[in-house]
């Protein structure tokens, strides 16, 4: 039995990450990256998590009425946001959801299979 979910066909699927890498719908990222359904582009200037600003987010608050869900890969490990820069997301549109960069990857893989309007922030991982 083939259980591989339904892609549409240009859709951005995750399929794998390395080391400082990601595989996504065939192309190879070696830098942090924002990846929506239809799109995958470098996150500038997101080097570590400990780092991210209001400012790294801009371009998905500007389109926040476009997005369900914001996940976001901190890495090899899971870390907490700060509470003022999450609230802050939440309050212009962006519902935020921070997990280790694996399971981000495997979170938005599976939103993506069911529609919804996902965006991954994804900062590479060390391993």
């Amino acid at each position: 039995m083939d259980v591989t979910p339904l892609i549409r066909e240009g859709q951005q699927i995750i399929q794998s990450y390395t080391a400082g890498a990601f595989r996504i719908s065939g192309i190879s990222y070696e830098h942090a990256v924002l990846t929506s359904p239809t799109q995958t582009i470098a996150w500038e200037d997101a080097s570590n998590f400990q780092s991210l600003n209001i400012d790294h987010f801009q371009s998905l608050i500007e389109n926040s009425d476009q997005i369900d869900v914001l996940l976001v890969g901190t890495g090899d490990q899971m870390a907490f946001m700060d509470i003022a820069l999450k609230n802050e997301l939440s309050t212009k549109g962006l519902p935020v959801d921070v997990m280790d960069t694996g399971a981000a990857c495997r979170t938005y893989n599976v939103l993506m299979a069911e529609g919804r309007r996902v965006v991954a922030a994804l900062l590479p991982t060390n391993k």
